[in-house]
């Protein structure tokens, strides 16, 4: 999306409340499981990880949480803890929150930055392609979806940020290091 269109952080942070993020929801809960089950899958109870855009219900870490694993929170609106952009980790968790970004370039060399040797990108999106009717499909009419990406896109994230490895299981994109 052209910047000149970009919500304000006022209208951002307006249109997250309306989702129904509630982590008690167990049709949210259902909705981020397989990402939940790929971390449990891959990830130990000892490593670090980061839920980065956890929006105002986290129910990444409630689900993770009762697995015995621990997760720390960073959003811009509703977990603005900065030190944890200063940390590094074994994994990064993000649901529904790289269609946000402004300066995908940007955000995706800081999540690289952050992530340790052998640490994995959790990514929950809607990735583009030419079998959807751009001009019906329900992803584009979010005002705070401001960048979609394409298989290709995510071919050109990896490589250019040095990840070894990428899997794309439909809405489930895994970039590891």
């Amino acid at each position: 999306m052209d910047q000149q269109f970009w919500p304000t952080p006022e209208c951002e942070k307006k249109r997250y409340l309306e989702h129904n993020n509630d982590i008690y929801d167990t049709g949210y809960q259902n909705f981020l499981k397989p990402i939940v089950d790929k971390i449990l899958q891959n990830q130990t109870i000892g490593d670090k990880g980061l839920d980065f855009g956890a929006g105002p219900g986290p129910v990444v870490q409630y689900l993770l949480k009762q697995n015995g694993h621990s997760i720390s929170l960073y959003d811009p609106y509703f977990h603005p803890y900065e030190e944890c952009l200063n940390e590094t980790y074994d994994y990064i968790v993000l649901t529904e929150v790289v269609e946000h970004f402004h300066s995908p370039k940007k955000e995706f060399q800081v999540l690289s930055s952050m992530l340790q040797p052998k640490g994995r990108l959790y990514i929950l999106t809607h990735p583009y392609d030419d079998s959807i009717n751009f001009e019906k499909w329900y992803y584009k009419n979010d005002q705070t979806h401001t960048f979609f990406y394409t298989q290709k896109s995510f071919v050109w994230i990896k490589e250019t940020y040095g990840f070894q490895n990428l899997i794309i299981e439909n809405r489930m994109i895994i970039l590891e290091k």
